[in-house]
């Protein structure tokens, strides 16, 4: 495998202009290959191969990196496979970043390498669609946002709920749920939400590490340092190295980092709180080991406006509501046969005609963009991007904080630090191993 080192790359970088901010389109015209913008993929995993990458017909794969030798032959064929032809092999991602042909980058890895391969797509002038979660933490989160907006990059985070889609365990899409919050059906004051298994949403906690697993041998053809890249070096296991990598918490977060941005992203739409994030987070749960992700019982998010997201993870609140207003409102899932979501008040269950007719006579939430393709040629945000991800990244990551802390704390949603509680910043601000953490933060 082709190593490449850091000063290496920023000299490729320089020789190529890698620097300028210009789509292939623009730099070519109507003479670029099939009139399309390009794209290569970083990790060649399973995620790598789900729709909105590997398949994707709205750009041109022309080439893919992974750390695993095995993997990027895997790759090549499936993209053969797929129609793509011959794409190229990077012997690792900064060789991919410095190909000026590479107009958007697709970040299939790990969530410990999320923000740090952002950070440098966005410097190396390439529009970014990067898995879900957008960051592990509020720190490499805020830097994304930072430099994305600075360099004038289009960025896509993988979920899509808040503008297509059914909602997860919910049978509706988001909308009808923002109209009844828009429009406010459910009072003037704060709104409860509750997240479980009886609103349909499952944490997924068989996501968790192993504390005493014995090293093992780095199988040939395996870039283990690089697979590590930003995280504290640890012995290579195939446990941390396959899919289970989620239930350590110097890659992921357990079935949080595994689901919560899916369904709190959402939520903070619905909720219309995209520029702000909550001012408190308290936790109850089992004390989690410093490696390996457990699971919680229960995380509360409270905004300064006293709205509340409640995250059920002993399934002990299975009755109630999806949102429960400040008028009493309620907004449920919708029913086995039923046709739309289901509202409940003081005087019972609304009748599903009286519920249609109210959502029909709303004024509905205004249009999004939802083609990443035209973001990229037109320069249009994208309905969700660098700025609202953050925001719900940070909803579950300040959760996450919260879990190691093993108690709750005061956030600043204008500072983005916790308040007078440096334990708790540590967690929000976490360290990244050299030389990745220069990249990062220049």
């Amino acid at each position: 495998m082709v190593k490449t080192t850091r000063r290496g790359f920023l000299k490729t970088a320089a020789a190529t202009s890698l620097f300028s901010i210009a789509p292939a389109r623009v730099l070519w015209g109507d003479t670029a290959p099939s009139n399309q913008l390009t794209r290569a993929l970083i990790g060649f995993g399973c995620i790598a191969q789900s729709a909105n990458h590997l398949p994707f017909k709205g750009s041109r794969l022309i080439g893919l990196c992974d750390p695993f030798e095995a993997r990027v032959q895997h790759g090549l064929s499936a993209a053969a496979k797929h129609g793509w032809g011959k794409v190229k092999a990077y012997g690792n991602f900064m060789q991919l970043l410095a190909d000026k042909d590479v107009d958007i980058v697709h970040i299939c890895t790990p969530p410990h390498w999320h923000g740090c391969m952002s950070v440098m797509a966005a410097n190396a002038g390439k529009d970014i669609w990067c898995e879900k979660p957008m960051t592990r933490t509020v720190g490499e989160g805020r830097r994304v946002m930072e430099v994305v907006k600075a360099k004038k990059r289009m960025f896509r985070l993988n979920t899509w709920f808040r503008f297509q889609g059914g909602f997860y365990g919910f049978g509706t899409t988001v909308e009808p749920i923002r109209q009844i919050v828009e429009n406010g059906l459910l009072g003037k004051g704060p709104i409860k939400c509750t997240f479980g298994a009886g609103q349909g949403f499952s944490w997924k906690f068989g996501w968790s590490g192993r504390v005493n697993a014995v090293p093992e041998q780095i199988p040939q053809g395996f870039d283990w340092d690089m697979w590590l890249g930003p995280a504290p070096w640890k012995p290579y296991t195939s446990h941390r190295a396959g899919t289970s990598f989620r239930g350590y918490w110097d890659y992921d977060s357990g079935g949080l980092g595994d689901m919560a941005q899916h369904y709190l992203d959402p939520l903070q739409y619905l909720l219309c709180k995209d520029e702000t994030s909550p001012v408190l987070v308290d936790y109850k749960g089992p004390r989690q080991h410093p490696e390996a992700v457990g699971r919680f019982d229960r995380i509360t998010l409270t905004y300064d406006d006293g709205t509340t997201v409640v995250l059920d993870g002993d399934e002990t609140l299975k009755g109630e509501p999806l949102l429960r207003g400040a008028n009493g409102l309620c907004v449920y899932p919708k029913a086995k046969d039923g046709k739309t979501l289901r509202i409940k008040d003081a005087n019972g269950w609304w009748p599903e005609e009286k519920v249609l007719k109210t959502l029909a006579e709303l004024p509905k939430p205004a249009a999004q963009q939802t083609d990443f393709i035209d973001s990229c040629k037109n320069r249009k945000t994208f309905a969700l991007n660098a700025s609202n991800g953050f925001r719900s990244c940070t909803m579950f990551n300040l959760g996450i904080a919260a879990e190691r802390l093993g108690r709750g704390f005061r956030f600043d949603p204008v500072t983005l630090h916790a308040v007078d509680d440096p334990a708790a910043d540590r967690f929000l601000y976490q360290s990244m191993r050299a030389p990745w953490n220069k990249e990062m933060w220049g």
